[in-house]
């Protein structure tokens, strides 16, 4: 018993701080939707950012389906044709740096789609939080700059505009739409309460309103619409469908409500007359913005290279043709416009087959395709090719259809109670 007592006790090792892989993974992920909504400067955060979540995925090895070759050569040729009109143009450094964001935003796009084999679930939810939490920062900025509070009205405001973290009120505006989008989705599915998501949506909602930009109301609209209607379409059960129905009449009530309270203020109701009105000045004439839309048309079908990059400007009295489908012509020349047409058409065709493949990925895809459906539509009015938000829900979309059924069942987390239960086609 002696020896036994004096035996030495052996002290448990201390503990260790383990972080996998998988988590700094996440990490990287949240940190590169949290950085997506500044945009103030250029390199922009994101930029910076992407090339640490680069670097780390890497690392381990990246896996990419054959079933993304369609995105990533549509979107080489898409480069490839911009790479040739600015030959001409090199010594011209925004040329040069227009280019160079296309090719960056080419890789943006086939890395998020890669990325989406594997962890689809916590990629998915990661991205989400972080973006969520960039909506509200780039939110609380423009709340800040519009009501000119402490000044910020001259760094987070353009033409009397909340434009918060962004350059635009036209871009800040549709960047609100996904986050927005996403959250309404979980208040009508049950994953979170009526109260709890008003809240949540309070600063984004406000943001995009004071923007008083005409495509983001739009996009906000279609895509709440869109989303409900798929949703609607894909639930279950009758009990679903009815919480979707009572859910959204709620939340529009509350929309209407906060609407109203915002057009009391003069100020406010006077400038939401204006922006409101379909028709403004600089739209009409053969020299407004439609007017030069048709003139380049001709123009261009005798350019096989387009005008050059940033070009556009030189042949009319505005800086951008505000229309993407154009502007592919106009910077890319004919192989660019053509290829991101058909980007464009192929990412329509992916996107529609993906939100009516029945599958825990399903609410996740309704949610990302009801805005870039829409937003692919408001190209049509605007420059929307070197919009960062468009190639990351590019990227999930592909990725997600990309997945096989067995992938898919393993990586993303079951659907909410009321929605499980629904055959898969």
């Amino acid at each position: 018993m002696s020896a036994l007592a004096e035996t030495p006790r052996q002290e448990a090792p201390a503990p260790r701080l383990a972080v996998s892989y998988a988590a700094i993974k996440r990490g990287t992920l949240w940190l590169l939707g949290a950085s997506s909504g500044l945009a103030l400067i250029e390199p922009s955060p994101y930029e910076i950012v992407f090339l640490v979540v680069l670097f780390v995925f890497t690392l381990t090895g990246i896996r990419f389906s054959q079933k993304l070759l369609p995105l990533a050569l549509l979107l080489l040729g898409y480069n490839i044709g911009g790479i040739v009109s600015l030959i001409p143009w090199m010594d011209d450094s925004a040329a040069v740096r227009f280019t160079a964001v296309s090719v960056y935003l080419m890789i943006t796009a086939v890395f998020i789609a890669g990325i989406m084999s594997q962890d689809a679930a916590g990629r998915l939810e990661t991205l989400r939080q972080g973006y969520l939490f960039a909506a509200w920062v780039a939110g609380v900025a423009a709340i800040l700059g519009y009501f000119d509070i402490g000044g910020l009205g001259e760094i987070f405001t353009l033409y009397g505009r909340a434009a918060g973290t962004f350059k635009d009120p036209n871009v800040l505006g549709p960047y609100l739409a996904l986050p927005i989008v996403y959250v309404l989705q979980r208040v009508l599915t049950g994953q979170i309460g009526i109260l709890r998501g008003l809240a949540t949506l309070s600063i984004p909602l406000a943001a995009l309103f004071f923007t008083f930009s005409r495509g983001a109301w739009g996009v906000f609209v279609a895509s709440t619409a869109l989303m409900i209607a798929l949703t609607f379409l894909m639930a279950p059960s009758s009990a679903a469908r009815a919480r979707i129905v009572a859910m959204s009449a709620a939340a529009l009530v509350a929309v209407i409500a906060a609407l109203l309270v915002a057009l009391s203020f003069e100020d406010v109701r006077a400038v939401f007359e204006i922006r409101a009105s379909l028709e403004q000045d600089y739209d009409q004439g053969v020299t407004g913005r439609f007017g030069n839309q048709l003139r380049a048309i001709p123009m261009l079908l005798e350019a096989p290279n387009g005008f050059g990059p940033l070009r556009f400007r030189w042949h009319f009295n505005q800086a951008d043709p505000h229309n993407v489908y154009i502007n592919a012509f106009a910077s890319y020349g004919w192989l660019g416009g053509l290829s991101w047409i058909a980007l464009m058409a192929a990412t329509i065709y992916v996107g529609w087959r993906l939100v009516f493949r029945r599958g825990p990925a399903q609410l996740d895809a309704i949610a990302i395709w009801s805005v870039l459906f829409v937003t692919i539509l408001q190209g049509l009015q605007i420059d929307s090719d070197h919009w960062r938000h468009l190639y990351l829900m590019m990227g999930l979309v592909w990725g997600l259809a990309a997945l096989a059924p067995q992938e898919e069942d393993a990586g993303v987390p079951e659907p909410p109670l009321s929605f499980r239960g629904a055959p898969k086609a």
